[in-house]
This record gives C-alpha cells, structure tokens and sequence, in this order.
C-alpha cells in the first residue's frame, strides 16, 4: 500500500535528536548503581590477601564526543568515544593479623561505547525501536588509594582497576538497553496514530510498514487517512506513489500527497458536513441587502405574489464530495455546489423556490503553524446555472452578484475560520517546528521544518 503521508528526518534532525537523547543517557548513566567487590589474591612470601570494596559512588559520567549515523538497510548506529567517569569508595584489606582501610578516587577514561538501533513497527502502526547491539570498551582506569602500607597498594590497585574496567563495560551496556526501553521506546509511542479532528472526523497516521533508513535519511511511510468518526465507508480511491525530493536542509519534512486533503473532503462528506445553511441573520451588517422574498423579487418578479414579504432560506450542500488537485503551481479544486432556497412561511415551515447550481474556481494557501497544517481559501471567477425551480422561469445571471456575495463573504469566511485551526502533523511530545517550508509537487504537497524539542 502506498503511504498517504511521508516523515521524512533528515541528518540534520537526527542529529538534534542525538544531543537530545545523549543529555538523557548522560544522566542515566550518572545514576549507575556498582555493585562491592570482594576477593583475595596471593602475594609470594606474603601469602593471602584479603580485600573489600564498597560504598562505591559514581560521581560524574560525561559524553564529551558522539555522533549517530545512518545504516542503510539496518537502522541507526550511535558511537561515543572519550567518555569518561569518576568514582569514589571505601577499601578494606587483610593481610594474616595485619588490617588496613581507607579511601580511594577512580577514575575511568577513554571510554568508548557503540550501539545499533533497530527500528520497526508494532500491531497498532506506533513507531519500535531496540538495541540490536552494545559494545562498550574502557581504554584507562587510574586509581588512587589513600593508606599506610605503599607497597602493597600498588599491588592492589592493579586487581581493582582490572575489576572495575569489566564491570563498568558490562554495567554501561545494560544501562543503555535499559534506558532504550524506559525512555526512547515510550517516548516514541507518544507519536499519535490517530488524531481526532472535532466531532466527525479523524486522522490515521499509523505506520504501514517499519521505517526504512538510507544513506541520507529517515523516512516513516504512514497511511495519511482522514476517516468519518460516523461512517467507515472505503475510499473511493487510493494513494499514489509518492517520491520525496532530494531535499536534506531541514531536520524534517513531511510529504502530504492528494489523497490526504481527498480523504479528508470524502470524510466530512460522509459525516454531513458539506451542509450550510445561510438566514438573514447571519449576513453581515455591511452588506446593504436581506434574505428575503423583497429582496430577490427583484430578479424573479413573482415571488412576491406567491410569498409576499417572507423571509428566507438558503441551504448549500455538495452534490459529492469535491476532490483536490495538487500540481507544481499550487493548490486548487472546483467544487460544485447545490443552493436550495426555501421561503420561511408563517408557521416557520419551508417553502421550496428554486435550486441552482454554483462551481468555481478555488485556490489554497498552505502553511505550518503550531504544528498544524492550516489553508486559506481564495474563490475565482463562478458560474450559476438553474437546476430547477418552484416559481417559474428567471435569468440565473441576474442573481450572480447576490451569490457571489453569499459566497465570498458568508460561506467562504465560515471555512476559512475552520482551516485556521489547521489538522495536527505527527508529532510526538514536546516538539515544536520553526522555520516552515512549503512546496508544490505533482500529487503532493512538501513541507519542512526545523525541530525544537521541549524538556519536561
């Protein structure tokens, strides 16, 4: 199945996101727990020694250096290297009825870990990542041990530098599993499959296959799907191929194709809400006419013989769900739609006029804001013609002025107040884009932008 919606992260947002989650591992690795060493070792012509160490505090755990790369094919590979760390303890020592204790700095240098991230996808379409593999490799470990007995420390410090070196390359590795599970892999899951837009409708981001790394970039192919929150009917129709420009610039773009904005229109078509009814009430108090039988008598002379001074009705309905065009020029569709005038009798019931049928031209400005995609709509040149009519023959032509107002001012603002609000991109928790982009592809709509991640 072609994705109806494309992630795609750059090296640039992969980079960000490593500064990001290596601050996080900086931290969790500050928090290691070691574990008291305890054993013996023989010395000739001394014989057993007996040692113990505890209370082992790890002071500092820095990453200076790292970087994360791209795996074609595999997933993400992050190194660091020159990491280093200090610690602090106790020493206890035996030696035949001779005992001695004290103190003793470590620290731990050159310090260079490796780790392979796998990423796919679960049964509900949310984004997995795991740590394929670990390495970790200390290069120095420098110990200085405060007590009485020199010689013997020197012997002593080397047992504990070798101890400390492959406790510390087994200890490192398992807190970096564990802080994969326990903070990245929950962290993606916030990435939101489903988004709810209003009452009637939603949108499907899930993923349709695991996401797929190449020597630039990472690209996350979701199903982009507005659905009926009434009706889950099939799409009349399904996504095209969708290619992705050759554009790195930004940390992450978004390919939103056609059948995103057409699944949205068929959506709210089968939810109703393509149904606008327009009274005298809501036309602005700038406009020098009313919604009534005097007014439109005007045009169609015996309307005020059969409803005299009556006021009126105008519902606007789509016919079928209009579909959207996206070429390199821009944005635009051609609606059609249906106005059924009614007059309001005494009794508050409807009277049936007349039924035209109105399409235009109509154009769309696309932009990104608070991470939402949001549209302007603009109306050209329209046409009327006479569907049908319950008071007798009229020139159509002679109310255009009266539906162009009608459109450009009462309907047209009502949607565009709705597409301010915008429809949500995928994003996970706490990020924030800036610096938007947007270009016009054949089939498909590009958006980019740069990422701003917000700690709790």
């Amino acid at each position: 199945t072609n994705p109806g919606f494309v992630v795609r992260i750059t090296q640039h947002g992969l980079n960000y996101a490593h500064q990001q989650a290596v601050a996080v591992l900086e931290k969790e690795l500050a928090q290691l727990k070691l574990p008291d060493i305890s054993g013996d070792f023989h010395i000739r012509k001394v014989g057993k020694v007996r040692y113990e160490i505890s209370s082992l505090d790890l002071r500092n755990f820095y990453l200076p250096h790292s970087g994360i790369s791209l795996v074609p094919k595999v997933g993400l590979q992050v190194s660091i290297s020159n990491a280093f760390a200090e610690v602090n303890g106790n020493w206890r020592v035996k030696i035949h009825f001779i005992r001695d204790h004290g103190s003793f700095r470590l620290k731990v240098e050159n310090i260079y870990i490796k780790i392979n991230l796998r990423l796919g996808s679960d049964a509900s379409g949310k984004p997995t990542v795991d740590t394929s593999d670990c390495n970790s490799r200390i290069s120095k470990v420098r110990i200085h041990i405060s007590g009485r007995f020199g010689w013997l420390y020197n012997l002593f410090h080397t047992i504990m530098e070798t101890r400390f070196r492959k406790i510390l390359e087994s200890k490192v590795c398992e807190n970096v599993v564990s802080s994969v599970h326990r903070e990245l892999q929950p962290y993606l899951q916030t990435l939101p499959v489903t988004a709810n837009i209003g009452t009637m409708a939603g949108i499907d981001y899930s993923l349709v296959a695991p996401p797929t790394v190449t020597a630039k970039s990472l690209d996350v192919d979701l199903k982009g799907k507005f659905f009926s929150l009434a009706h889950h009917s099939a799409d009349p129709f399904t996504p095209l191929a969708l290619a992705m420009p050759p554009d790195y610039d930004h940390m992450v773009y978004f390919g939103v194709s056609s059948y995103f904005f057409n699944t949205a229109s068929f959506a709210y078509y089968e939810a109703g809400a393509m149904v606008f009814e327009i009274t005298d009430s809501m036309i602005p108090k700038d406009i020098d006419f009313h919604l009534n039988t005097p007014t439109f008598s005007a045009f169609i002379p015996q309307l005020e013989k059969m409803y005299p001074d009556m006021l009126m009705k105008l519902r606007l309905s789509a016919p079928s769900a209009p579909f959207l065009n996206i070429g390199p020029q821009g944005l635009s569709l051609q609606p059609v739609v249906d106005i059924q005038a009614y007059a309001i009798l005494p009794n508050s019931s409807l009277a049936p006029l007349f039924l035209l049928s109105l399409t235009g031209n109509v154009s769309a400005v696309i932009d990104v804001k608070s991470g939402h995609i949001v549209g302007n709509l603009t109306v050209g040149r329209m046409k009327l013609s006479l569907k049908h009519s319950n008071v007798g023959t009229f020139q159509v032509r002679t109310l255009q002025s009266i539906m162009n107002i009608v459109a450009s001012k009462i309907l047209l603002p009502n949607l565009n107040e709705r597409l301010s609000r915008g429809f949500p991109l995928p994003l996970p928790d706490r990020i924030q884009l800036s610096e938007p982009l947007v270009q016009f592809h054949q089939n498909f709509l590009l958006l980019g932008a740069n990422v701003h991640y917000q700690p709790r």
